[in-house]
């Protein structure tokens, strides 16, 4: 598959004009990848721009982008494969799967409450820096030391990076397998995600675009974290995968399609349902500071603030998640359409969102949306 490709007759043209115009006038990132999936088939496919802008690196077909959030859902929906199997019960309390996670008062804390934000303990751990994110064992002493903030189940509160270490290690206590085994073994080698990973290795590094601060970057030190060297490495299924455009719209076709695509089933369609139903219904977020509506794992559309990156039209029928300053991922349910933008800019909230809402709306209106 080769760069900016449009595959189906729709009018896109407007789609790729703008993503176009965004990169190379407008300026808005370095570069950049957009994949549209329609009735699942890959329909629109396009990379510009610089990978790396100090070497003058250029975007290509197989330059993997840093996901930064959007990276949540796989660690969400490799979570409710468990649920679907029977290894853990969605109101059941972690500490039955792992007894040392019961501590400090987190010992009511379900999958459902970590799936919604409202496991009660969003912030990371003050004494773990990102210095020590690739040590696994010492994540897990710190997930099970932490104190909830709220009450679990009471209040919504984003898990920033709290909610992907605490998927893994579920994982890894009821089935046995380290995340990036996990991931690969039944979620993107099954789809053919190839160019997807949490925890890269350290030989494909050359191929993920830099991070790059634009004129309003208001967050500085993620991106610093994840341009250093080794940062890539980490096992952090919250904040750290790399995958392109094309890869992540498979998994958004694969959800579209009731779990499965081209032969690959990763959830039963009940699951799928279940994790894009409305769980928590616009309401306030106490640590992102705006109103968010959410299923399983997945926000969902139809609200203003950071989810209008979703588009404007968007409804609780669209499913997603977006990264910090960066990406956006989602798909609609009605439109049976699935988008992800992945930039290499890294933004404020505001131009972020203006810059992804653009795109959406425009994808929207190319499939009468």
């Amino acid at each position: 598959m080769t760069a900016n490709t449009r595959l189906e007759s729709a009018p896109f043209e407007e789609v790729e004009r703008l993503f176009f115009e965004q990169v190379r006038h407008e300026r808005l990132h370095p570069g950049a990848a957009l994949a549209i999936y329609r009735h699942g088939q890959l329909v629109l496919d396009l990379v510009d721009g610089f990978a790396d802008t100090q070497t003058g690196q250029r975007a290509e077909p197989d330059t993997m982008f840093v996901l930064f959030s959007s990276t949540k859902p796989l660690a969400s929906v490799a979570l409710l494969q468990q649920v679907e199997r029977g290894a853990v019960e969605l109101d059941a309390p972690l500490a039955r799967y792992w007894p040392a996670f019961g501590q400090n008062g987190k010992e009511k804390v379900t999958a459902r409450h970590i799936l919604t934000h409202r496991g009660g303990f969003p912030e990371t751990p003050p004494g773990f820096s990102t210095q020590r994110w690739g040590d696994w064992d010492e994540a897990v002493r710190q997930m099970e030391g932490c104190v909830p903030k709220y009450e679990p189940g009471t209040t919504n509160a984003y898990h920033a990076f709290n909610h992907g270490w605490v998927c893994a290690e579920v994982i890894r206590r009821v089935d046995g397998r380290d995340f990036p085994r996990y991931l690969r073994e039944e979620l993107t080698g099954p789809l053919t995600m190839d160019d997807t990973y949490v925890g890269l290795p350290a030989a494909l590094n050359g191929r993920v675009a830099k991070v790059h601060a634009t004129e309003d970057t208001d967050d500085p030190w993620i991106l610093r974290m994840v341009n250093r060297p080794g940062a890539l490495q980490y096992v952090q299924p919250a904040a750290i995968g790399v995958s392109t455009a094309r890869d992540m719209g498979r998994f958004y076709a694969a959800l579209l399609n009731h779990g499965e695509l081209e032969g690959a089933r990763i959830l039963k369609p009940e699951t799928v349902e279940m994790a894009t139903a409305v769980e928590v219904n616009a309401e306030m977020d106490v640590s992102l500071g705006v109103t968010m509506r959410r299923g399983l794992g997945f926000n969902l559309g139809g609200m203003d603030g950071p989810n209008l990156r979703f588009g404007r039209s968007s409804s609780e029928r669209t499913f997603g998640h977006g990264g910090a300053g960066t990406s956006i991922c989602w798909a609609d349910k009605d439109l049976d359409l699935a988008m992800v933008f992945i930039p290499n800019g890294f933004r404020n909230e505001e131009t972020n969102t203006a810059r992804a809402r653009a795109l959406s709306d425009a994808v929207r209106s190319a499939c009468g949306g």
